[in-house]
């Protein structure tokens, strides 16, 4: 087990930040997919308000992954409340393309949902390495 563990631990140290960043990604995509329905069956006046349990879900989720970007992928001392508003701006910003463009994958382009949101989830990855690496995160945007 050591050994397995070891090796990890040697793969991300070689890997840097970008494989910590995809690891870290995993993570908080499994998180994020867990937190809903774990609100709705442990807390149940929030099955009858599930719009409310979502808004709790993505706030939570939201924070999670700030918080392991933060701590185990960028590792920036400091700064907290600018780097989360710069993290919160990607991340509402987002939220908004995603519900302007997904109509427009699915009833203009005839993209089947499914396969525009993968697409759009991947180009999100992308774009949020970026504007992480290089807004949220970066050293000059910290000072």
């Amino acid at each position: 087990m050591q050994r397995i563990v070891g090796a990890a631990s040697s793969l991300v140290a070689r890997g840097g930040k970008p494989l910590r960043f995809l690891i870290v990604g995993g993570l908080n995509t499994a998180f994020g997919l867990t937190i809903y329905p774990v609100l709705l069956w442990f807390v149940p006046s929030l099955r009858i308000h599930y719009m409310v349990a979502l808004l709790v879900a993505q706030a939570v989720a939201t924070l999670f992954a700030f918080t392991t970007y933060k701590l185990l992928v960028f590792q920036t001392q400091g700064k907290s409340g600018r780097e989360l508003v710069r993290f919160l701006v990607f991340y509402l910003a987002n939220y908004a393309v995603n519900w302007a463009a997904l109509p427009l994958l699915v009833e203009v382009a005839h993209i089947p949902p499914i396969v525009a949101q993968m697409g759009f989830t991947f180009a999100l990855a992308v774009l949020g390495w970026f504007w992480h690496n290089r807004v949220t995160f970066s050293s000059e945007s910290t000072r």
